[in-house]
């Protein structure tokens, strides 16, 4: 399966999930080891206030804004053509390439206004980002994904576009379908997102049941120590 099998309908039901329930729901099936398929901590929601998760196809670049006297192209207006020719919704996932990561930034307001033009959903990146708040005032919607802030843009430049990118622990391709909120980051498997959705609803009410369970005059130690050994870290 690839992208085009994926629905809009199907798109609108996995942004009514937060993205630990989607992790639990890919989980079910075993089809990749429980420890991969997610970002580290590194990768930061900056946007928690956004009410629903982003979800989308990812459109991948490598970068690099940190190399003094660069005269490389910026290859910006390759990225827009990109973006336009890939399947919305989109992720724009870049990776830095350079050699001080901890001062790479190629998004602030102007970009991610410019990307949430063009049906961006939100970036996700291991660089950084800048304008804070003016992406939060002209793109309230937009979703940013970093592992911090920095002051400068320096001298941005895409150095690779549509490749296989690594992301804070998160190996991307392009047209990978992504899922994210303030908890961090998750790849859904494409030849499985209508299994994912059906588990989720599974997960969420079984996770109903559970904390009814905690509040309820059931509760007792038994019945705890039955549940709790599967339930560890759900």
């Amino acid at each position: 399966m690839n992208h085009s099998t994926v629905t809009p309908e199907q798109i609108e039901a996995l942004r009514q999930f937060d993205s630990p329930t989607i992790s639990n729901a890919i989980e079910h099936f075993d089809v990749r080891d429980p420890v991969t398929g997610y970002t580290t901590n590194e990768l930061v929601c900056h946007t928690p206030e956004i009410t629903t998760p982003l979800v989308g196809f990812a459109v991948t670049a490598m970068g690099d804004t940190t190399l003094p006297g660069d005269t490389r192209p910026s290859r910006v207006g390759e990225v827009v053509e990109l973006i336009e020719a890939s399947p919305a919704p989109r992720v724009l996932v870049v990776q830095h390439s350079g050699h001080d990561r901890r001062r790479a930034c190629m998004f602030g307001d102007m970009f991610a206004t410019i990307l949430d033009k063009l049906g961006v959903t939100g970036i996700v990146s291991d660089m950084n980002a800048r304008d804070r708040v003016g992406i939060r005032q002209r793109a309230p919607e937009f979703h940013l994904f970093t592992a911090g802030w920095v002051v400068s843009h320096g001298a941005p430049r895409y150095v690779d576009l549509n490749t296989v990118v690594t992301v804070c622990g998160l190996t991307v391709h392009p047209g990978d379908l992504l899922h994210g909120d303030e908890s961090g980051l998750v790849s859904i498997p494409l030849n499985m997102v209508d299994d994912v959705i059906k588990q989720a609803q599974k997960v969420r009410e079984h996770e109903a049941e559970y904390f009814d369970f905690l509040q309820s005059g059931r509760f007792n130690m038994e019945e705890l120590k039955r549940r709790i050994e599967p339930e560890a870290n759900k």
